[in-house]
């Protein structure tokens, strides 16, 4: 198949999902004019992101010196967090842009990630998601994006409410996980929502691929900081953020609505490179969870 027949081929997707999916998807984020320093603070590698158009855009760079970081000034006990990322171009192979909830790093934490792994040049770059519940993790789903994440801003949310987890690319669901009782979710701990580009051994073809500091710096851009979170500084706050007063917690975000589940089955059949529940060599059982996605 051609580059211009697989163009088409994923134009008409696109056009196929936004049909489907209608006004069905609305809501799931808020508009993007609010400055970063509003809701965020770099963490790491000061000198290694700046500001740009009144503080409504921010760029990390990495190099041999140092990537960068920044998280939410405050923690959330639920609500629907969203960002639009452009990532590093050219050969960004072991580099790792993230987008990700987590909560202090002490034992037993709980995160929700969303990683884009680079690639040489002309190779697809690869979204990854986990999930860590009270410290375990290794709950990884791969994805092959239908477009490519390095030319434009495109849209990366992550719903978090006491009935589910939605990982959404651009209002598409790609990932779920429910909440069953007697199976593990992210409920125990406020979360931080977290930005950051840094260099990973692993991150492209196993660790087979090096990264090429002569293509440095690389660099991604973030946009659209405003939060739809419920702020919960500790345990005893998480309560209050179930209630249905905020939009996120509404009946309607329980569960995928039947066009989000028909277009979340036919991303994951199309674009899924890897999900840990069909590893039978490292799960000769699959972990109960996977029964709820």
């Amino acid at each position: 198949m051609n580059s211009h027949t697989v163009s088409k081929a994923v134009a008409a997707y696109v056009l196929f999902v936004a049909v489907l999916l209608g006004s069905s998807s609305c809501g799931m984020f808020v508009g993007g004019e609010t400055s970063f320093d509003e809701n965020y603070g770099v963490t790491w590698g000061f000198d290694h992101a700046k500001s740009y158009h009144q503080g409504t855009e921010v760029q990390l760079s990495l190099d041999l010196a140092s990537g960068a970081g920044f998280e939410s000034k405050v923690s959330y006990g639920s609500g629907s967090f969203h960002m639009k990322i452009k990532l590093p171009g050219r050969n960004s192979a072991g580099v790792v842009t993230a987008f990700y909830l987590t909560s202090s790093p002490v034992s037993g934490h709980d995160e929700l990630d969303i990683e884009f792994l680079g690639n040489q040049e002309g190779k697809p770059i690869t979204l990854q998601t986990n999930i860590f519940i009270n410290g375990k993790g290794d709950r990884e789903q791969r994805f092959h994006l239908w477009f490519d994440p390095t030319a434009d801003f495109h849209d990366y949310t992550i719903l978090w409410n006491h009935h589910q987890v939605a990982f959404l690319v651009d209002n598409i669901p790609i990932r779920m996980l429910k909440n069953v009782k007697g199976i593990g979710y992210p409920a125990g701990h406020p979360l931080k929502v977290v930005g950051s580009l840094w260099n990973a051994s692993w991150a492209t073809d196993g660790g087979a691929t090096p990264i090429d500091w002569s293509y440095a710096p690389f660099q991604a851009q973030f946009r659209d900081f405003g939060v739809s979170g419920c702020p919960a500084a500790a345990y005893a706050d998480l309560r209050g953020c179930f209630s249905p007063s905020y939009w996120w917690n509404a009946r309607q975000y329980w569960r995928l609505s039947k066009a989000q589940l028909k277009a979340y089955l036919d991303t994951r059949k199309r674009y899924m490179s890897y999900d840990y529940c069909s590893d039978a060599a490292r799960y000769p059982t699959p972990p109960p969870e996977c029964g709820f996605q």
